[in-house]
């Protein structure tokens, strides 16, 4: 069975906040600087990889939704 969920329009627009973008820039550039960054810093650029991309996800299907509707 299928279950549909409603998600209001205005958050399918949101996107990370700038400082937040470039906090998670800032990590992953010296991660692959090969800097050493802390365990607490790989769960930040973790939690926050994983945000961006459901943030993604969120805004790619309320897309096709909206095509087809």
């Amino acid at each position: 069975m299928v279950e549909i969920i409603e998600i209001p329009v205005e958050l399918t627009h949101f996107q990370l906040p700038e400082a937040v973008q470039e906090r998670l820039q800032l990590l992953l550039d010296r991660q692959d600087a090969s800097e050493v960054i802390t365990q607490a810093e790989r769960r930040e650029a973790e939690g926050l990889v994983e945000l961006a991309e459901f943030l993604s996800l969120l805004h790619l299907r309320s897309q096709r939704v909206m095509q087809q509707g």
